[in-house]
Order: C-alpha cells, then structure tokens, then sequence
C-alpha cells in the first residue's frame, strides 16, 4: 500500500470536493490525534465537526470492527519516518492535555 492518496489532493474539484489526501509523511493525516483519527474514520468528517461538508470519505463505521480501524490506523502509522512518528507523539501529547 503506498498512501500516495489523489492528485492535486488540496485542491477542490469541479464539484467541491477535496481528493483523499496522502498519508504518507507528506500528507496531513499525522498532523491529527490517534483519537481524532480513529473517529474520523469511524464516523466520518460530518459527524465530527457537526455540520454539512463536502466530502467523499465514507464514515467506516457499518464497513470495519473499532480493532480493524486501529489496524489500519496502525499500519499507515509505520509507515510514517521516525522523525514524523515523533512529531505524531507530541499531537497525540498536545490532544491528551485538553
């Protein structure tokens, strides 16, 4: 699996929609949570911020088990340099003191 995501993943298509962005070191994706990112993935972006937005991330919460979310979480996680993995820690560090 090479988590490259979409081209031109920050830029709305004709219809308003952000492509899947990478998630790799150079995506967005370690920039959030490890609990953020379970529950995006669980319930999807409209859920978590409570309004209407234009997307095209399915909420995986009748698709995958909680644990099948961690593994994939997990795996895209090792992927992830260890410099980036330390950055990750801190956000996780910064989300836990909230």
């Amino acid at each position: 699996m090479a988590l490259e995501g979409q081209a031109n993943w920050r830029q709305r298509d004709p219809d308003g929609y952000l492509p899947a962005p990478p998630h790799d070191k150079t995506g967005h994706t370690w920039h959030h949570s490890d609990s953020y990112l379970f529950l995006i993935t669980k319930y999807g972006i409209e859920k978590m911020i409570g309004r209407k937005y234009p997307n095209n991330m399915p909420a995986y919460k009748d698709k995958l088990t909680d644990e099948e979310i961690i593994a994939a979480l997990s795996y895209i996680k090792s992927t992830w340099p260890g410099r980036i993995q330390r950055q990750h820690d801190q956000v996780n560090a910064r989300a836990m003191t909230r």
